[in-house]
């Protein structure tokens, strides 16, 4: 979750106005409704999350060290949250041992045969992973794409995601309307290269020559061939040769132009 909505859902459980909170804080209301859309191009200060944290009742250092991991390169982040993911489940089994008053020689054993069964903790905030947002994807015809030449999670622009795992996962920007009214143009699309792909999904499909993309629903048919559908009534499918596509990659999240 993104440290904006994790700041709008406690104001608006808190029953509390944009209004209410600038006067509070004594930051415009302007601001606080950039930071709250994730528009802000500066992330606030520390001084202005001190004062959040207080208002809407949040633990101490909570802001801040979400605002913090969202401020760090995104190789170094990924390699944080993998590292606190592995450190959270050793505790838990550590947590679990104490519980059950298991002595150290059968540890290895339950581990191993996973007979420690592990408890569902509360999960924390998180300001969610960065996922690379390489480029726009037409969802008319298929145009021209060369996934700006970066390297695999590395982009000039980045959007939080906290409900995708892949570390392959990338995003684009719509362009066109024949996705709608599902996909609008302009809306972001997350998608997960390790995500299985079934007829009818929402794909971003790549070609090979000439190399270009497009954004439609994946019908697969006989013979070895992909029917691209658009979801507007407007416009007609394409069947293309399965040998001409070289990758179909499934939507998982849709981020709306606020």
């Amino acid at each position: 979750m993104a440290l904006g909505q994790i700041i709008r859902e406690r104001r608006e459980q808190k029953k509390l106005t944009l209004d209410e909170v600038s006067n509070r804080i004594g930051f415009s209301k302007p601001y606080l409704s950039t930071i709250e859309t994730s528009k802000v191009k500066n992330p606030p200060s520390d001084d202005l999350l001190n004062k959040l944290e207080e208002v809407l009742e949040f633990e101490p250092g909570l802001l801040l060290h979400i605002a913090h991991l969202e401020r760090m390169p995104s190789d170094l982040r990924q390699k944080y949250e993998k590292n606190e993911a592995e450190v959270q489940k050793w505790r838990q089994i550590v947590r679990n041992v104490i519980d059950k008053e298991v002595s150290p020689n059968k540890l290895g054993k339950l581990v191993s045969k996973k007979k420690l069964k592990m408890k569902q903790d509360k999960v924390p905030l998180s300001a969610g992973r960065l996922v690379p947002v390489i480029n726009k994807v037409s969802a008319g015809y298929p145009r021209d794409f060369n996934d700006l030449d970066y390297p695999v999670g590395i982009a000039d622009d980045y959007i939080r995601c906290p409900d995708v795992h892949d570390p392959n996962a990338f995003a684009v920007r719509v362009v066109g309307d024949s996705m709608e009214p599902k996909f609008s143009e302009g809306d972001i699309v997350i998608f997960s290269p390790s995500t299985e792909v079934h007829s009818g999904d929402d794909c971003f499909i790549r070609f090979t020559m000439p190399h270009e993309t497009t954004f439609k629903r994946a019908f697969f048919e006989s013979d070895n061939k992909v029917r691209l559908q658009p979801r507007n009534d407007k416009y007609a499918p394409a069947i293309v040769e399965g040998k001409r596509i070289n990758g179909i990659y499934r939507a998982v999240i849709k981020h709306e132009i606020l």
